[in-house]
């Protein structure tokens, strides 16, 4: 994989000789913003860890992390997703930044019609969204539905770049299996979990 693919992981902690040392912060620079044999001063503010999911395939590459809740609601007879927000993101744009905006889709999807867009959120790796969504379906029908959600960086006037991805359903494995499954069993429950996003993506997604 290209290098300029790729971010450099930074964490800063506090030395301790008497114990294990202790996290303050960590950051992330992509290093599609470095030029050859050019150094370059950056002025980053640092983010607190967030959790792992330790079952994520290491073959991939990670492009940054979505807040996803999950919740079936029996006044609305439907699931609600929410999407609140995203952190270190995977820079697509020159300035260093992205354009982020999240797509969701419940498959399988015959008539097409399950497709739902946040807004796009402007130069920021760390948008804040906010939004849900709800789709109309019976409880017992989410165990054959597959839930595909995808980042994208707009661009005016050509095709918009593929961030990264994650899916959520009784097919996928650990944390995202554990989010839908605990989805299933808690009717009426807002049910929030952090994802890792990879550069897979979805087969049934080929462009924005």
């Amino acid at each position: 994989m290209k290098a300029q693919h790729k971010l450099n992981k930074i964490s800063v902690c506090d030395e301790d000789k008497f114990r294990h040392n202790e996290f303050i912060g960590e950051t992330r620079i992509p290093l599609k913003r470095l030029k050859p044999n050019q150094t370059k001063t950056f002025n980053i503010c640092l983010e607190k860890q967030l959790p792992i999911d330790k079952t994520e395939d290491k073959s991939l590459e990670e492009r940054g992390r979505i807040l996803i809740s999950l919740k079936y609601s029996s006044q609305k007879t439907g699931l609600v997703v929410g999407i609140a927000r995203c952190a270190h993101l995977a820079a697509m744009d020159a300035n260093g930044y992205s354009d982020p905006y999240v797509k969701i889709y419940l498959k399988p999807d015959v008539d097409k019609k399950s497709k739902h867009k946040t807004a796009v959120k402007k130069k920021t790796l760390n948008p804040e969204f906010n939004e849900e969504f709800c789709y109309e379906i019976k409880q017992a029908d989410l165990a054959k539905k597959t839930l595909e959600v995808t980042v994208w960086d707009y661009d005016i006037g050509k095709s918009n770049d593929f961030i990264g991805g994650v899916t959520l359903g009784i097919n996928a494995k650990g944390e995202r299996l554990k989010h839908w499954f605990d989805c299933l069993k808690s009717k009426d429950k807002k049910i929030e979990r952090w994802h890792t996003l990879t550069n897979e993506l979805p087969g049934s997604i080929l462009s924005d």
